[in-house]
């Protein structure tokens, strides 16, 4: 690993991986503070996996799920060893970490207009869709987008974004979205972001924890490259580390959304990062032969990490019970 820095630009190269387990799209990486963990799914794979930080790589496990959990959160007052919520293909879930089954707390059908977006019956799952990233807010609620699953050709724009409370039925919040993407806030919760991965583009909206309420839509945050912008996680100063897919790099962007540095890793496409004291944990999706270099495709579906001298912000809970 190398770090170089100026006044104006700093710089991190990380050549090799923290783990290599060779995910298919290894995603939503999740500091679990109490027991000190990471735990990551791999959305292809249908699984759950889990490194203790203190014990290192080759504790790693792994609990094979029969849905794609796309993103996870601790819920408040229970125990994140015995249950979590998870983002799953119809809504969100409550999953038992020790069996791998699953319960749905509410569906995307259940909102109007239902059918988890793209026109769908309400009340009715709509199968062409998952659920993508999100995450709870400062007031417990869960933001959780849709997106066209796996095998079902091109991504359409039939996806939303949608805001669970509690047991709830959902809000839809924006639709239609392509392949939205993470959300997170700044330190003082009064801004959400958004990454729209399709449109390249970061939002940024007033915050309103009392009426739910999400206004003055602006672009934060426009990419200029061939990759993607993915996921994302916001340090203490109000800086983004943004992942890009298909450019072997995350980014630092600026709270005014200027680009003023970026961590450059050996394989391509960097799915989402997650702050562990100074330390950054970045996950990745595979790569196929001919896609990239041996050494690309190799480090494809790898976890890496650097530190980068600054705090991450905690995550929050989500509220299962009001």
């Amino acid at each position: 690993m190398a770090t170089s820095a100026s006044s104006s630009f700093q710089e991190w190269t990380v050549t090799e991986p923290y783990l290599n387990l060779h995910c298919g799209l290894g995603e939503g990486p999740f500091y679990e503070a109490g027991t000190n963990t990471l735990r990551f799914v791999d959305i292809q794979k249908k699984r759950l996996h889990t490194v203790d930080l203190a014990k290192g790589p080759e504790s790693a496990t792994t609990l094979q799920l029969d849905t794609r959990p796309s993103v996870t959160a601790d819920i408040a007052s229970v125990d994140p060893r015995e249950k979590i919520l998870i983002g799953a293909k119809y809504g969100i879930a409550v999953l038992d970490r020790k069996t791998g089954r699953y319960e749905y707390v509410s569906k995307f059908a259940q909102a109007s207009g239902g059918g988890g977006g793209g026109g769908g019956e309400q009340g009715k799952d709509n199968d062409r869709l998952r659920g993508n990233d999100g995450a709870a807010d400062p007031d417990g609620r869960f933001w959780l987008g849709t997106m066209t699953d796996f095998d079902l050709g091109e991504f359409q724009p039939e996806g939303s974004v949608y805001l669970f409370a509690n047991r709830s039925a959902p809000v839809v919040k924006k639709t239609p979205v392509t392949i939205p993407n993470s959300v997170g806030w700044s330190p003082d919760n009064k801004t959400m972001y958004f990454t729209h991965t399709s449109a390249g583009t970061v939002s940024a909206y007033d915050y309103s924890a009392s009426d739910q309420a999400i206004t003055n839509e602006r672009v934060f945050y426009k990419h200029d490259g061939p990759g993607g912008p993915d996921g994302f996680r916001v340090d203490v100063e109000g800086n983004i580390w943004h992942a890009v897919y298909g450019e072997s790099r995350v980014l630092k962007l600026s709270p005014e959304g200027k680009l003023v540095g970026q961590i450059n890793l050996p394989t391509k496409n960097i799915t989402c990062t997650q702050f562990v004291g100074t330390e950054i944990y970045m996950t990745t999706a595979g790569m196929q032969e001919g896609e990239g270099t041996k050494e690309e495709v190799e480090y494809s579906g790898a976890v890496f990490k650097v530190d980068v001298g600054v705090r991450g912000l905690d995550l929050f809970e989500f509220k299962l019970d009001a």
